[in-house]
């Protein structure tokens, strides 16, 4: 199978047809052998249900994961990643913010052996922004980087850890997530920490995107969770 592509989803009934219908496209549209893997992350809506009933082009397999409790993003992540199978693996947000055409670009990275891992960045030159964020969460953006590159230790060469728009050789994506502990919206930064003691090489490339203004990440509401969930990578990397 050449690309698996995840969807960690939660409460996202109004969206997730549109993801199914994009991602599965996108795979038809290129010839790829592929899977799209919708993770609901214990929604109390019927995300699951419509995501299982959108009808995609024959040739696409599709797969919804749903558990009851609400558990985080980073712990939908890591579910999709263990039920892939594609040479390459792929997350994508739902909400459709980035074009899956752009996802080429990363893939010809992995193809060509210029990295093991490749990232979406709404940062760099040659990207396109329809529609940006708030003042208040470009704030809160600019704070997280600070607070990754200092304490952390990420290299200032990442521009955009967070995006959700990430590209991993299949074999990598699933070591790195099985060995994952972060169940929250922080879990991207433990995989680059672990991606670099592992030795694998990452690259950014540019993508296009469109803010979700519905996004179920709130900074005031989770900017103790976001700090507790850094700490804990630091204390848990350290001891490695």
């Amino acid at each position: 199978m050449d690309l698996s592509i995840v969807i960690p989803a939660y409460e996202e009934r109004m969206k997730i047809a549109r993801d199914v219908e994009a991602a599965a496209a996108f795979l038809k549209r290129n010839d790829f052998t592929g899977e799209v893997i919708v993770v609901d992350d214990g929604s109390k809506d019927d995300t699951a249900e419509v995501a299982s009933n959108t009808t995609v082009a024959p040739g696409v397999r599709v797969e919804v994961i749903r558990y009851e409790e609400h558990r985080g993003k980073g712990y939908a992540v890591r579910e999709g990643m263990k039920h892939s199978s594609g040479e390459h693996v792929m997350f994508a947000d739902s909400g459709s913010c980035v074009p899956y055409d752009d996802s080429l670009q990363g893939l010809d990275l992995l193809k060509y052996g210029t990295c093991d891992i490749a990232h979406g960045s709404r940062k760099m030159t040659g990207c396109n922004i329809e529609k940006g964020q708030s003042l208040y969460r470009r704030i809160c953006s600019k704070m997280f980087h600070w607070f990754i590159i200092y304490d952390m230790k990420i290299p200032a060469e990442f521009t955009d850890t967070q995006c959700g728009f990430k590209i991993y050789k299949g074999d990598v994506a699933r070591e790195l997530y099985g060995e994952c502990i972060t169940d929250g919206f922080t879990f991207d930064i433990e995989i680059i920490m672990r991606a670099q003691r592992e030795g694998y090489r990452i690259k950014e490339f540019p993508i296009d995107w469109t803010c979700d203004r519905d996004s179920r990440l709130s900074p005031t509401r989770s900017s103790w969770s976001v700090l507790s969930e850094l700490l804990t990578i630091r204390r848990v990397m350290s001891k490695k």
